[in-house]
């Protein structure tokens, strides 16, 4: 190499150094590369100095460097109508059922029944939602049950949230006693907790609302929504796991068709429609009481 050496590039990332020394040694440029350990450069000779910076152009222009997508904005919705909603209907089931309220076997009326079930009686894989076996049972889904649903409500609003989580957690329901022998008895609302978790797991997922450059940002909701369902949902030797799983996956499905059904509308008449997740729970009932 001459005394008289211009630099032509110069960088942090030595592999970009690297790249373009290559560049230069394809089209016969002489160079050399300087590496003092915190940056790294590419020096030519002065004469040859106007052909180096027009093929590393030519190079740039070629290879553009890649620009992370940006992240989608969310615009957080009032979870705590739903919440309430949430609380009082399963506080008050859990009442009524405790004491037997109108002369009712409530259990026997509402449980997860996989034989009846499979004869018909499709309103057990909601009512069933809200029994519960014991006061440690009705706080457990009472505590995830809020938590999961603040999240599902905050992304699509309460309305929106709780109807897709209810018609979720029956589809699993449904699913799991297909699966299952037709002896299967069962309660409790951690279907619809799962359901919720899924909901928001594939909504966030497929609505690609974390950045999309790295594979642990792509598939953090989903491996973070498996995790909790892990941690949460497959211990204790009475927890039906098979609910717990079908009702995320359902809810996971459920979170990436509102995503492919277009933007969720958000305003309050829009959000009205969980009344009719509270028709649907009472309608279920009404019918379950008069078999």
């Amino acid at each position: 190499m001459q005394e008289d050496l211009r630099v032509v590039f110069e960088s942090r990332n030595r592999q970009s150094c690297t790249d373009r020394a290559l560049v230069l040694a394809a089209a016969q440029v002489p160079h050399q590369m300087v590496d003092d350990g915190v940056t790294a450069a590419l020096v030519v000779p002065a004469e040859h100095s106007a052909r180096a910076v027009h093929e590393l152009q030519l190079y740039d222009d070629e290879n553009p460097p890649a620009r992370p997508k940006p992240r989608k904005q969310i615009t957080y919705q009032d979870a705590v109508p739903g919440l309430i909603g949430y609380v009082l209907v399963i506080s008050a089931i859990a009442w009524l059922a405790g004491y037997s309220v109108f002369g009712y076997d409530w259990f026997e009326a509402g449980r997860v029944d996989g034989e009846l079930i499979r004869r018909g009686e499709w309103w057990r894989t909601i009512t069933a939602l809200t029994l519960h076996s014991g006061p440690r049972h009705l706080i457990g889904n009472l505590v995830f049950g809020v938590l999961f649903g603040l999240f599902a409500g905050r992304l699509l609003g309460s309305g929106v949230a709780w109807l897709a989580i209810i018609a979720a957690a029956a589809t699993g329901n449904a699913a799991n006693t297909l699966l299952l022998e037709s002896a299967h008895r069962s309660v409790g609302a951690s279907t619809a907790v799962f359901a919720a978790l899924g909901l928001v797991a594939g909504y966030v997922w497929r609505g690609q609302f974390m950045a999309q450059d790295r594979w642990s940002y792509r598939y953090g909701p989903i491996v973070g929504g498996l995790a909790l369902l892990m941690y949460t949902g497959t211990g204790g030797p009475n927890t039906d796991i098979g609910a717990h799983l079908l009702g995320f996956v359902c809810g996971f499905l459920a979170g990436m068709l509102l995503i492919a059904l277009g933007p969720v509308p958000t305003d309050r008449r829009s959000q009205r429609v969980g009344g009719l997740a509270i028709l649907l729970v009472a309608a279920s009932w009404i019918v379950a009481l008069q078999a």
